[in-house]
């Protein structure tokens, strides 16, 4: 398998692996600040994914970034004593 060499394939990766996390109960997690602890092992298992799937010089900040945009930015209108 032919490694991603482009970051905006990389972030297109990123992004969709983070959605896919993002299927489990996210408003819990942000509602009491534990949003990264409750999804630690499917983050890890989605980073391993990505890595193994991009070449290495693009590794960062693709996955960091999506987990935000992804999982903290869209989940926004969940109150939370977090903002």
């Amino acid at each position: 398998m032919r490694l991603i060499d482009t970051p905006e394939a990389a972030a297109r990766l990123a992004r969709a692996i983070v959605s896919d996390i993002r299927i489990y109960n996210v408003a819990e997690g942000i509602e009491k600040d534990t949003l990264l602890d409750l999804l630690a092992d499917e983050l890890e298992e989605g980073r391993v994914l990505f890595m193994g799937r991009v070449h290495p010089r693009l590794h960062a900040p693709w996955y960091d970034r999506a987990i935000v945009d992804v999982l903290v930015f869209q989940s926004r209108r969940i109150r939370s004593w977090i903002w």
